[in-house]
């Protein structure tokens, strides 16, 4: 479901319209570790921002515009690894309302180009700090100027996951039910604010109380972008996560992402390595053959982390 948008300026309504709806794309390699068993992926990067990530800044956007969070040229401010903060630059570009992104210094350059494109102010903190100090620094600003900023919180704002438990879940009931089969056996998310995983896993609760969730969690950190480390002591976990519903989490390096991306281009999906991750999570999940269809998310495009290297390391490991 999209949120309602028909007071918002024509260039914002344009693009939530485009917001999700996204192709459910089907992973035929799965057999080769569980025959007779599905994997799909929803292909995020479709999205007009490139991410999975339009789909919750769009409702919580929307529903800041019209409680007139924005009156009087307030800005927005929260804190993101990248692809959240473009959705804000991009939709904050439509609304023409003013957005300040506090990003941890190990964010591409390609992510970091496009939101000062679209005219964001950047705040960028030490990559070692990592995401939860961004988080800090995002909160004590808004908490120094609260008539120039309101925080959005993507970690705590319920909007979050009601975005994914309205859209991205019943989008996926409906695209398996229109291949014959049933809500799915498992669920395969990352946990970056949580959201993904809570909304998504919410609702598949509901329509299959059986269905399987696996959390993917990077091994280390700084690891994978887009992934929050989870479980250690002084990790910051985000208010909005329901960890009631993991049942199983499951670690996976860099190497074994950035491979799977690999393998997803070989297919014609170029896609970041979060994305990898949720790939090679969802095959160990599919390892176990007690999940006869399972459910992950491809979050974005590929074209996002050139600049890391990711994709010349791949050339390099393919010509030796």
């Amino acid at each position: 479901m999209q949120p309602d948008a028909a007071a918002l300026p024509a260039p914002a309504r344009a693009l939530i319209a485009a917001v999700g709806h996204t192709p459910l794309v089907e992973l035929s390699f799965v057999a080769e570790v569980a025959p007779g068993t599905r994997l799909f992926a929803k292909l995020e990067s479709v999205n007009p921002g490139g991410s999975i990530k339009d789909r919750p800044v769009a409702r919580m956007l929307v529903e800041a515009w019209r409680a007139g969070t924005f009156a009087g040229g307030r800005r927005l401010l929260d804190s993101s690894s990248g692809n959240a903060g473009i959705s804000y630059a991009m939709l904050g570009a439509a609304l023409g309302v003013g957005v300040t992104i506090v990003v941890p210094g190990n964010a591409s350059r390609e992510r970091l180009d496009r939101m000062r494109a679209h005219g964001a102010e950047l705040i960028v903190t030490d990559p070692i700090e990592g995401y939860d100090f961004a988080l800090r620094e995002a909160r004590r600003l808004a908490e120094a100027d609260p008539d120039r900023y309101w925080h959005c919180d993507q970690y705590s704002n319920c909007n979050n996951w009601l975005a994914h438990f309205d859209g991205t879940a019943e989008e996926i009931v409906t695209q398996l039910s229109e291949l014959g089969l049933g809500p799915p056996d498992a669920l395969v998310a990352g946990i970056g604010t949580g959201g993904t995983l809570t909304g998504t896993g919410r609702r598949l609760r509901q329509a299959n109380p059986h269905t399987h969730i696996a959390a993917v969690i990077p091994e280390t950190f700084p690891g994978i972008e887009g992934l929050k480390p989870y479980g250690s002591p002084g990790d910051i976990v985000p208010e909005l996560l329901d960890a009631t519903l993991i049942d199983e989490t499951l670690a996976v390096t860099s190497d074994q992402a950035v491979a799977m991306c690999a393998r997803l281009a070989r297919l014609g999906l170029y896609v970041g390595p979060s994305s990898g991750a949720f790939v090679h999570a969802a095959l160990e999940v599919a390892s176990q053959r007690r999940y006869p269809v399972i459910v992950t998310f491809l979050n974005d495009t590929g074209e996002r982390y050139v600049s890391t290297g990711m994709w010349q390391q791949i050339a390099t490991l393919r010509r030796t």
